[in-house]
């Protein structure tokens, strides 16, 4: 209220006293009648100078508002999430998705919506400020709509007590969040290679698995135009893999920020003291994940129903690892930064991009057909809508490549105009469900 307001209500009620009529003060105070009779009536009713104020003009019923019981609910729920994440063997997760869902489980009702959670929790002081993000180097990368499509593996070391290091290796499904986890004595291309035939046999096998340059991925940095074992692999199953840029974790995001709450739900709640332990706590985290409802990404709904919700192509458990992997028809593609010198470094040796701006990021596909194998260098990734190639090399083989089994290949299923428009104006989360409701009426 504006100071001068109530001033001049004060100066009316003092002429009413003086004994002036309601027309002459208003003539006086070049105001209308109607407002001296309303403050006259407001004044005398209890003879309180305070009346005079501004009354509030927000509503006295709030349809919208929350029944106090269930902002205890909230408040209660968001406690006992705290108190479980510092429990070993139990989720660290105290979000508001993560209270929704037990707040679902314990049938509270009306159920609180997202943001509504937020303003309780915050009103109640029970909130931490976020991080803000840094600004880094612009890459290409995949942008994977269904379940299946992209998988990102990493490992996270850490060390027992005494001084033993445990490589936890970790793969996480894009837009599913469906993790895997293998907990290995060392790190080499035998143990990587032993993790990643159990996760395409528990979780299928998808398009593209997405790494960084391990030498126990990447095949090492002694030899030019080195070809490991983790790529013979995937060419040979019919996988795509995909190296991330040199020292950019950030293109590895989803399994990066998955590491970090294994740590904290695994590695920080206990003392492990074996890798038997690791591997029994670790299990344990993994099965929980699965089910937990936290990830506001899935809209209320747990990784194992995303991820299973589609059908999927598992490796056969009757696979056979060959003696020696060899080169099989796919691809293989490289995200990498281009040099002062207009250059990038795939496989130990240096490439040659005339038409690339330095100091951006480009995707490099590496294409091995029965022919021999051929680098194309491109100005985005394979599923953007348009991309230029920036640059075409022969690659040197020293053997023959071979075709790519039968019981690998992917169906070819004819793209339709309804699948492109679904893609670009659908949420990834919605597509499945609508897909599946559109292709009834095809």
């Amino acid at each position: 209220m504006v100071k001068s307001d109530f001033s001049e209500r004060r100066s009316a009620i003092h002429l009413l006293r003086s004994g002036l009529s309601p027309t002459e003060v208003a003539e006086k105070l070049h105001r209308s009648r109607g407002w001296v009779y309303k403050w006259r009536q407001r004044f005398f009713a209890k003879q309180r100078w305070e009346d005079l104020q501004d009354l509030s003009r927000a509503p006295k019923n709030h349809p919208n508002r929350l029944p106090e019981e269930v902002c205890r609910a909230i408040r209660q729920t968001r406690s006992e999430l705290e108190a479980e994440a510092a429990q070993p063997d139990h989720l660290s997760y105290i979000g508001a998705e993560a209270i929704r869902a037990r707040l679902k489980k314990k049938g509270v009702s009306p159920l609180p919506s997202i943001s509504s959670i937020e303003r309780v929790i915050a009103a109640a002081g029970m909130t931490r400020p976020r991080q803000r993000k840094e600004e880094h180097t612009a890459y290409p990368h995949l942008q994977p709509t269904q379940p299946h499509e992209l998988v990102q593996v990493d490992i996270v070391p850490r060390f027992l007590p005494g001084g033993a290091c445990v490589p936890c290796f970790n793969a996480l499904d894009v837009v599913s969040h469906y993790p895997s986890g293998y907990q290995a004595a060392s790190k080499c291309s035998a143990e990587a290679i032993t993790f990643l035939l159990r996760v395409w046999r528990e979780s299928g096998i998808p398009h593209f698995v997405q790494m960084d340059n391990e030498s126990c991925f990447s095949g090492g940095t002694a030899h030019p135009a080195v070809l490991g074992k983790v790529l013979r692999l995937g060419l040979l199953v019919g996988i795509e893999v995909v190296f991330s840029p040199l020292y950019h974790p950030q293109s590895n995001g989803a399994v990066e920020r998955f590491h970090q709450d294994y740590l904290q739900n695994v590695w920080d709640k206990s003392l492990l003291t074996n890798l038997a332990e690791v591997q029994q706590h670790s299990a344990i985290f993994f099965q929980q994940y699965r089910q937990s409802e936290h990830l506001a990404a899935l809209a209320e709904r747990c990784p194992t129903e995303v991820h299973f919700e589609r059908p999927l192509r598992k490796l056969p458990d009757t696979f056979q690892l060959p003696k020696r992997l060899p080169l099989t028809v796919g691809k293989a593609h490289f995200i990498r930064l281009v040099s002062k010198e207009k250059k990038i470094a795939i496989l130990n040796m240096s490439w040659e991009v005339p038409d690339a701006q330095p100091g951006r990021g480009v995707w490099a596909t590496l294409e091995f057909t029965l022919s021999g194998a051929r680098l194309r260098i491109y100005d985005t990734a394979p599923d953007a809508a348009q991309r230029k190639c920036l640059a075409e090399h022969p690659f040197p083989l020293k053997e023959q490549v071979q075709p790519l089994g039968k019981e690998f290949q992917r169906p070819v299923v004819p793209e339709k105009l309804w699948q492109r428009w679904l893609v670009r104006v659908t949420p990834h989360i919605l597509q499945g469900r609508v897909a599946a409701w559109l292709s009834t009426m095809c």
